[in-house]
Parts: C-alpha cells; structure tokens; sequence
C-alpha cells in the first residue's frame, strides 16, 4: 500500500541537530525500501480549475503560509497503521506542526 504523507510548516527554524535526525531517517526508510520518493514544494503553485467547461489559471500562493504544504515524502508500507507510525516518527523529529497521510490508489 502507498501513502502521500505531506507535512505543513512550523514557526520554528530547523537547526543542525534536526538535519541530522532526518537524514538518519531518511537514510533509514530508504534502505529498508518505504521511501518512493521525497520533496519540498514551492509555496505557490498554479491553481487550474474547471467550471461549466470553462478552464481557469490562477497564480499562487492560496493559503496562509502555515495552512500551505512544504513538503511531501511517499511511501509503501504494509498497513495504514504502519503508515501512521512513520509519520509520529517525522512529527517527533521536526515538533510542531501537521502532517496529512493519505493513501494513493492506482497502478
């Protein structure tokens, strides 16, 4: 099973010590083949939309900062349990803020 998990950012500046744990992380979840892949996303985006066929492009940013996405890792585990626990393990390396775990269907 995969799993989107997103994380929104913190007030907090990370600091060396939070580097080291991710990278450790990281490193960790990528031996043990769960990490697919991993990224920062830009605060902005372009917004498409659609309505009554008509096609809209509207520039970013949407959303306050702290409600944005920053970044994302996607992952395949076993269970959404163990997909969950993952994610409490990212929250106890960067603290404060929030992350979202979804599962992706499809090939």
């Amino acid at each position: 099973m995969r799993y989107l998990m997103t994380a929104r950012p913190s007030d907090t500046a990370p600091d060396e010590k939070l580097y080291v744990e991710m990278g450790r992380f990281v490193e960790e979840l990528t031996a043990a083949g769960v990490l697919l892949a991993t990224g920062g996303l830009e605060p902005g985006g372009v917004l498409v939309s659609c309505a009554g066929g008509d096609i809209s492009v509207t520039d970013g940013p949407f959303a306050e900062a702290k409600e944005a996405v920053a970044g994302f890792a996607l992952i395949e585990v076993r269970s959404k349990e163990e997909a969950i626990e993952l994610a409490r393990r990212f929250r106890r390396i960067v603290g404060d803020g929030e992350s979202v775990v979804q599962q992706v269907f499809g090939p």
